[in-house]
Order: structure tokens, then sequence, then C-alpha cells
């Protein structure tokens, strides 16, 4: 049985910083592919970013892209995010499968999510 462990998330105020890590264990594999959604207060969840097995892809939603960076090291991946703004606040997901599945939320495997907060 594959879990995903988090790390990070938390307070942060409009234009800081803020990481999160998810740590796939439990498993036969020595990589997976790795995504993050996110779900905002009264909305359905969504896609941030995905990282292929390999590491070699990376795709971002349009609302992210040039703010955040997905990086992987075989069952480890870090979500660095730069430049938060309020509409970034929510409580985010990570996701990992055997195969590469990119944004679609067809993940096998999922953590049980955390909580990114503005301070405003």
């Amino acid at each position: 049985q594959v879990r995903l462990v988090y790390s990070g998330g938390g307070l942060v105020q409009a234009g800081g910083s803020l990481s999160l890590s998810c740590v796939a264990s439990g498993g036969t594999h020595s990589s997976y592919a790795m995504a993050w959604f996110r779900q905002p207060p009264g909305q359905d969840r969504e896609f941030v970013a995905a990282i292929s097995w390999s590491g070699g892809n990376t795709y971002y939603s349009d609302s992210v892209k040039g703010r955040f960076t997905i990086a992987k090291d075989n069952v480890r991946n870090d979500l660095k995010m730069w430049n938060l703004k309020p509409g970034d606040k929510a409580i985010y997901y990570c996701g990992g499968d055997e195969m590469n599945l990119g944004i679609t939320d067809e993940y096998s495997y999922w953590g049980q999510g955390t909580q990114v907060t503005d301070t405003t």
C-alpha cells in the first residue's frame, strides 16, 4: 500500500514563498509520476502541477505557471511556490501513480492534504 506523506504548508503572506514536499512510501516502484492538486475554499479541486515518473516532463496550470515549480527525486517531489497570491489559498493534495497521467486527476494514490493559508 503506497502512502503519500507531506511536509510543508502553513501560513504565508501575499507575495511570499512556500515549499511543499510529498514522499511516497510503502510501494514497490523506485519512482512515481506525481502531481499536485488544490481545493480552494468553496470550490472544486483543480490541477496545479505534475511531473512524469522520470522527471523529464512537467506540467503547470496557467494560474501558477512562472510562479510554481515541481521537481522530483524518485519517490519524493517538491512544489516550490513564489509570489503567492490570495487565490493560492487552498488545501493542497499530492497524487502519485506508476503511470504518467499528466494533468488528469486519476492518480491511484493520494495524501490527505495540507493547508496553505494567507495571513490577510
